[in-house]
């Protein structure tokens, strides 16, 4: 069924579905990456692209930036056109002198301060988690490719964190027993919405700056720089 936010009808989108927040990007894998692609959403111009990766189909989808913006899209493809995995594919900013510019964060669970799951659910949730045989299967097959991952936690924010006027107040606020290595803007959401219908989910981040140690990489690299991700998702589909 069609909502205010995606005009695809049932059958267009697959029971699985690759995401990331930005619109080029997602245009960007769907060319590179699959065939006989058909755009079966494009309102607000979030792309969704329905094809067939190695004959397996397969739906790339955009989600916008923020919990607000992502969580919509990842509620109503489970809910209303039942999809049955998501994998996010984003970028992230590093808060740990073990992770590099570049580096691909497989994530076991999204911290947040924020009162998502309260709002949306009625429930104070400020943990949620990753599917662990997604997870296993993505670090087997990054094994076999020869692509580094570092598995770990990161938090989840409701603002971008280099705009914060004190980070350090908000890194001083998170559970130091979470060793939280990095954040994002949209984990959490896809973690809890998927735990809440109880789906199948996974996020893959590269790290695109770093708090640490003061780097970040432009907008271009930043467009350039998920090629390896986005093969360990596509193999951990088939």
């Amino acid at each position: 069924m069609a909502t205010a936010h995606n005009s695809a009808n049932n059958g267009d989108i697959a029971k699985t579905v690759i995401m990331s927040g930005d619109p080029i990007r997602i245009k960007q894998i769907a060319e590179k990456y699959l065939d006989n692609i058909k755009l079966v959403n494009s309102i607000r111009n979030i792309y969704a692209y329905t094809g067939t990766y190695k004959g397996k189909k397969l739906t790339v989808m955009a989600h916008g930036m923020g919990m607000p913006s992502a969580g919509i899209y990842f509620y109503e493809l489970y809910k209303f056109y039942g999809v049955e995995k998501i994998i996010r594919l984003g970028s992230c900013g590093a808060y740990a002198s073990s992770v590099d510019l570049l580096d691909i964060i497989l994530v076991e669970s999204s911290y947040t301060e924020s009162n998502y799951s309260y709002t949306l659910n009625n429930e104070k949730v400020n943990i949620s988690y990753g599917t662990k045989e997604i997870n296993k299967k993505i670090e087997d097959i990054a094994r076999k490719q020869r692509i580094n991952i570092v598995k770990g936690n990161i938090c989840t924010t409701d603002c971008f964190d280099w705009y914060m006027t004190d980070l350090n107040k908000f890194l001083d606020r998170i559970p130091k027993n979470l060793n939280i290595i990095a954040a994002d803007m949209e984990c959490f959401a896809l973690f809890y919405i998927s735990n809440l219908f109880n789906k199948e989910c996974a996020c893959l981040l590269t790290v695109v700056d770093s708090h640490y140690k003061k780097e970040e990489l432009t907008a271009t690299e930043r467009q350039n720089s998920i090629d390896n991700m986005t093969i360990l998702a596509l193999e951990s589909i088939l």
